[in-house]
């Protein structure tokens, strides 16, 4: 009988605490996996986020609309995880849209799937934190990098951050992303 691979997502949770057999069986029994093609909104103002996704393939970007202009706030990848973080903590309808930009795969739990989790498997807290931790960290690091870096040290950073970013996300988002025109982001490509 051949062995079947762990999901990606149990693997990156089994790093960061190992899982008991009652706990990933819960977490396999529980586990939403959808394939979803581009363009696919998983969240939209007004909305309230009831789950959270761990992205296997694909690229997702969290926007919102400001004077009827399209907002990037931030890009995720593989082995990333995706959340509208007020509104799924809150359970209140979201400012923000999360977007496809690639043909992806994906991991989902809902909140109350989550809040099961948390209360029947002291173990899972630790997870939570950690990742909670690491997102927030994350998020500020982004907020203070678009509020005090300059452009050129912005585009450095993402490109740090995400090195194949032009390959996969249209330019229109990655300027709008650093606070940018599409023109004068070409212009900064060019001189690096």
């Amino acid at each position: 009988m051949p062995i079947v691979p762990p999901s990606p997502l149990l693997a990156l949770l089994e790093t960061m605490q190992p899982l008991s057999a009652e706990l990933r069986a819960e977490l396999e029994r529980l586990m939403r996996r959808e394939q979803l093609p581009r363009g696919t909104h998983l969240l939209e103002p007004g909305h309230v986020a009831h789950r959270l996704y761990f992205v296997e393939r694909g690229v997702v970007r969290g926007f919102y609309l400001k004077d009827g202009r399209e907002v990037s706030s931030w890009f995720m990848k593989e082995n990333d995880f995706i959340i509208s973080i007020v509104s799924f903590f809150t359970q209140t309808p979201s400012l923000e849209y999360v977007e496809l930009l690639e043909d992806a795969t994906l991991w989902s739990l809902s909140y109350g799937q989550l809040q099961h989790l948390y209360q029947q498997f002291p173990e899972f807290n630790s997870i939570g934190r950690r990742l909670t931790e690491n997102y927030y960290v994350l998020s500020e690091r982004r907020t203070l990098n678009l509020r005090l870096q300059s452009a050129p040290a912005r585009y450095d950073q993402l490109l740090t951050d995400f090195p194949a970013i032009f390959q996969r996300v249209p330019l229109k988002h990655i300027a709008s992303h650093l606070g940018l025109t599409p023109e004068t982001l070409s212009r900064l490509r060019g001189r690096r």
